[in-house]
Order: structure tokens, then C-alpha cells, then sequence
């Protein structure tokens, strides 16, 4: 029976599937489907995504990540930070590394369990969207962080209707054909912020968004007056870290800090990836 060897990480409560594929354990075409399967929690592995590790020329390695419906998405910030941890404790890459994507070229360096990623310049903001749902306007603003993200501010992220709104604005005409994920935050002070996120991919509210937590950071500075650094507290508890350089409405140097835990080492047996989806 086939045996693959993955490693399990948590990524501020995001938990991720990171798999070394430089020598194509899983080739290309087979990829989603293999994702859908083994990501199932309670039928397989379980995980808000899986990540793939492979050979760049350029950089230490390259990196594929994809949600757990099996959509390769072109960025993710907590598991951009659990890809430089294992590509280091499995000695592909030094504590300071470099490594590409779809989304361009990650900086990352290890300190122990936490990990400092500086992403690729985001894209400009759209602010002071008026998005119709049900009936009622809901001033959202837009920035893409590597993948797009819609962010509200709301006055108590606790009786936020993340899983309503979230949804309706995911797959609203506006963002149209991709979609986006939506973030629900509160503003604290100037360096701390309450967030919680709606997934794209996942579709569902998980307990932590790396791209989601700069997102919210980014707009809090355009619309809020937060400064950098900004601490972002995300569902599970375990805050983020977000610094950035502003000029005006364009940002640069943007970083995310925060642990990323290797849970455990282990073999996947075929079952994982073979039963038939329901």
C-alpha cells in the first residue's frame, strides 16, 4: 500500500497539509483531486488546505497552495508562514529564505515556532463599496493581498453575521467571476484589531486568515488611521502580526508574523486519498 509522508501544521489556528512534492509524489493533474479527498475532516486528514513543495530554480523552493475544495488559490499568508517552517525543519531551506508562487516571490525567515513572511506588494484599495444585500447597503472596502479580500467594519465582531453576509458578499455580482474572501473587523486602538474571517474555498468561517489579517490592517490604516505595527486577533485567539510602509494609499514592506506549529509528522495511507466522495 502507498504511503505518502506530510507533516500537520496550525498556522494561528489555520491548520494546513504540507507535503514535500519536489520529487512529484502527486503529479500535477492529480492534485485537486487529491486535495478534495484528503482535506475531508472526519473521512481523511482534515485540513483548511494543503500545500505542495517543489523545485524552483530561482528560490529555495516553490510553493502550491490549495482551499480544501480542491481550488488552487495563488496566495495564502498563514500558509505561506507553515511553508517556511517545513521547507526549514526539513532542511530545504535556511531560517532566511526566498521562495516563489503564483502570487510572486515570498521572503520568509524561523524564529523557533514563529515565522515573519514579507509578501508581494498589495494591490490598490477600493474603498467605500455600497454592496446590496438582501435589501440593505453594506459599506465594504476592497484590496487584493495576494488574493482578493472584501473587509467591514462592524461594531462587535462577536454578533457578526460572518456566515450570512459573508457568504452573499463571497459570491456577489461585484466580485465577480472569483469571488472573495470577507473579513469582519473592529477596530480597537491604532494597533490592534478584532477579526474574523469568511473563506473563500473553505466556505465557511475559519479560525484564523493571514491575507485576510493584512487586508483588514491595510484598510484600517486607509479608513481608521491605524498605524503600523498592527496586532490582529483573529477567531482563535492567537494574534498576528502586521507591519507596512504607507505612502498615501499604496503600500510596500508589508510583513505578517505569527506561529506556525508543526502538530505532527505522519504517513497517509491510500484510503485517505481513495474512498469515493459523497
Amino acid at each position: 500500500m502507498k504511503k505518502i509522508p506530510f507533516m500537520k501544521f496550525s498556522g494561528a489556528g489555520n491548520d494546513f497539509i504540507v507535503i514535500d512534492n519536489r520529487d512529484r509524489v502527486i503529479q500535477p493533474k492529480a492534485m485537486a483531486s487529491f486535495v478534495t479527498h484528503v482535506c475531508r475532516h472526519h473521512l481523511s486528514v482534515g485540513a483548511d488546505g494543503l500545500i505542495f513543495i517543489e523545485k524552483s530554480r530561482k528560490a529555495d523552493f516553490r510553493w502550491r497552495f490549495f482551499n480544501d475544495d480542491g481550488g488552487e488559490a495563488t496566495f495564502c499568508g498563514n500558509g505561506a508562514r507553515c511553508a517556511a517552517r517545513f521547507a526549514y525543519l526539513k532542511k530545504i531551506a535556511p531560517k532566511a529564505m526566498r521562495f516563489e508562487g503564483t502570487a510572486g516571490t515570498v521572503e520568509a525567515e524561523v524564529h523557533g515556532y514563529r515565522v515573519t513572511v514579507r509578501v508581494p506588494d498589495p494591490s490598490a484599495a477600493q474603498l467605500n463599496l455600497h454592496i446590496p444585500i438582501e435589501g440593505t447597503l453594506h459599506e465594504g472596502h476592497a484590496i487584493n493581498t495576494g488574493v482578493p479580500h472584501c473587509v467591514y467594519f462592524v461594531p462587535n465582531t462577536v454578533q457578526a453575521d460572518v456566515l450570512g453576509i459573508g457568504r452573499a458578499t463571497r459570491f456577489h455580482d461585484l466580485f465577480e467571476p472569483a469571488g472573495t474572501n470577507v473579513n469582519f473587523g473592529r477596530v480597537v486602538d491604532r494597533h490592534t484589531i478584532h477579526l474574523r474571517t469568511y473563506e473563500r474555498g473553505v466556505e465557511a468561517e475559519t479560525l484564523a486568515c493571514g491575507s485576510g489579517s493584512i487586508a483588514a490592517a491595510l484598510i484600517a490604516a486607509l479608513v481608521h488611521k491605524v498605524e503600523s505595527p498592527v496586532t490582529v486577533v483573529p477567531k482563535s485567539g492567537l494574534p498576528l502580526s502586521v507591519t507596512f510602509r504607507r505612502d498615501g494609499e499604496r503600500f510596500t514592506d508589508v510583513t505578517l508574523t505569527g506561529e506556525a506549529r508543526a502538530i505532527y509528522d505522519g504517513l497517509m495511507r491510500s484510503d485517505a486519498w481513495e474512498y469515493e466522495l459523497l
